[in-house]
């Protein structure tokens, strides 16, 4: 089980929204990629995209761009 406090490697999300439970406080379409190496283009809603390691696993979340 992972354990400990998450490595921030890269962000453009404000500090008080890295700590919420995404769905339920700023709406769904978010993006999940999990794994110890993979490489990833994507494109991202302003202010919604983190990047970080937790012990080895390391995560990218997005919130995909709306195309509207």
């Amino acid at each position: 089980m992972l354990e400990g406090k998450a490595m921030v490697e890269d962000s453009d999300m404000p500090v008080k929204m890295q700590m919420q439970e995404f769905d339920e406080r700023y709406g769904s379409g978010w993006q999940c990629v999990v794994g110890s190496n993979f490489g990833c283009f994507f494109t991202h809603s302003k202010g919604t995209f983190i990047y970080f390691q937790l012990e080895t696993l390391k995560f990218l979340i997005f919130k995909g761009a709306s195309t509207l």
